[in-house]
């Protein structure tokens, strides 16, 4: 249970200052997301950053006031924008929690390993935010749980934050999305990012999944199949290892460096590689999904060194699902627009046993942005995006303001290896099939051995009758 909120100062003041200065005509009110960490096994929680939600696609706000008596969500932009309408009191806010939401997922698969989206921030008076429901808040908190889930937690708790303009002071409550319930919470400034160490680590998988002949089209769909290579890996990164510097990683193993810090992770030996039995007379096909995912995470200093495998694991594994995620996101945008079915864009709808030649789906590359005092964030470049689709992105979805360099993002993943699906024919009996080539290396071994036997039979008989013509001829000599 969190009791404690540590928000880093630097961050908060830069917004509320950004808030309070943002021209002639403040904001009435304003959402946003939290980003920071919270953990079910600590009553201390962290707050890295604020990021407000941008206007919906129709250009409307996602959070504004109205009055009780329905006079609209703008009535004091209506009245000049002053800071205190008469009509103040009678105002409660009004949230747009699907739009948040979706803001808090697309937000999600930008974070980094130990960095998550734990809340919502509201900007309103004091008198607004107590005209409002408490359900409202606890609705919107549910949507943005359930959007952005965590890593590996069913942790219930998130964070309420409201910056309250007249008059002018923070509030942090604990909301419990499932149970809907809010209670107070301590909330503390302090340097909190500059004290985040980075952890990194390069993780290489190969998985192996057979496609049967009998299931079902949505078993064999490209979503369940991509989602159960995902799902082995995460099984195996759950008994996985890891070396630093050298030394196998424990609970009360402490930091000794400065800057990021590189792990190897080790993985337990397997004997089947394929994350399920199938005979082979119902194998249609295999898909090989392999490659290599670039992950980091982010530790306080008040965490264990374990706590860092265990945030880096959960990279590996968010960062594969976003990029299924965005692969199924764009196909459906495709699809709605009249694409063509047989175009690499629409690959959620391929019938993998079907296929009757190979065909190779190359995955989003992740990149690396500088964001704040030394953090980064990512981003999934598709293969016909560049950076500029990058920094337009970091500048919608986290506020990025003013002039990004394109030339600081780092390409940490070239190119990313495709997933690949064979057919069955092609597996068992074409031309580079390693079955096949194990076949013919057995025959050739056997013909080896057949002729070997022949010559050997050969030279014995030569060599018998040698003999048998020597012990001739010395005996008829003896005769004369």
């Amino acid at each position: 249970m969190v009791k404690t909120v540590v928000a880093d100062e630097t961050q908060l003041k830069s917004i509320e200052d950004s808030l309070f200065q943002s021209g002639s005509a403040p904001l009435s009110a304003q959402v946003g997301l939290v980003i920071g960490k919270l953990s079910a096994t600590s009553d201390r929680g962290q707050v890295y950053a604020l990021i407000p939600t941008p206007p919906t696609d129709g250009g409307d706000p996602a959070c504004s006031l109205r009055s009780e008596g329905g006079g609209g969500g703008r009535d004091e932009k209506k009245k000049g924008g002053s800071k205190k309408p008469s009509n103040e009191a009678a105002q409660s806010v009004v949230i747009d929690a699907d739009w948040v939401a979706e803001h808090a997922r697309q937000v999600s698969r930008m974070l980094l390993g130990g960095i998550n989206v734990v809340g919502i921030y509201i900007w309103a008076s004091e008198a607004s935010f107590k005209a409002t429901s408490t359900a409202i808040f606890s609705l919107v908190i549910k949507g943005v749980a359930q959007a952005a889930p965590w890593y590996d937690t069913q942790f219930d708790e998130r964070l309420l934050i409201h910056i309250s303009y007249a008059p002018r002071r923070w509030a942090c409550r604990i909301c419990n999305w499932a149970s809907g319930s809010l209670r107070p919470c301590d909330l503390k400034l302090s340097k909190v990012v500059a004290s985040l160490q980075e952890f990194r680590c390069m993780y290489n998988f190969e998985v192996r999944l057979p496609i049967g002949q009998t299931s079902s089209p949505d078993h064999n769909s490209f979503k369940n199949v991509v989602t159960k290579g995902i799902n082995h890996i995460s099984k195996k990164l759950q008994t996985a290892k890891a070396l630093m510097n050298g030394n196998l990683v424990e609970e009360d193993l402490s930091l000794s460096t400065e800057g990021p810090c590189n792990l190897e992770l080790l993985l337990p030996f397997e004997i089947e590689s394929n994350p399920e039995e199938s005979s082979l007379e119902d194998v249609a096909g295999l898909v090989l999904f392999s490659g290599s995912v670039c992950a980091s995470a982010y530790l306080g200093p008040r965490e264990s060194v374990s706590q860092a495998v265990s945030d880096l694991k959960g990279d590996i594994i968010t960062s594969l699902r976003s990029r299924l995620d965005l692969m199924l996101d764009e196909a459906e945008g495709e699809d709605l627009a009249g694409g063509d079915v047989q175009s690499d864009k629409l690959i959620c709808q391929l019938n993998f046993p079907e296929l009757k030649k190979d065909y190779q789906i190359s995955f989003p590359r992740r990149v690396m942005v500088p964001w704040t005092d030394g953090l980064y964030v990512c981003d999934y470049l598709q293969p016909s995006e560049t950076f500029e689709d990058t920094k337009d992105r970091c500048k919608e979805m986290m506020s990025m303001e003013g002039t990004m360099d394109t030339s600081a993002i780092i390409e940490i993943e070239s190119q990313s290896e495709p997933t690949t699906v064979k057919s069955f024919w092609e597996v068992v009996s074409g031309a580079d099939s390693p079955i096949q080539n194990h076949l013919k290396k057995r025959d050739s071994s056997s013909n080896a051995q057949i002729n070997s036997r022949k010559s050997d039979g050969s030279n014995i008989l030569f060599i018998v009758a040698f003999f048998v013509l020597i012990i001739a001829t010395v005996i008829a000599l003896r005769k004369y």
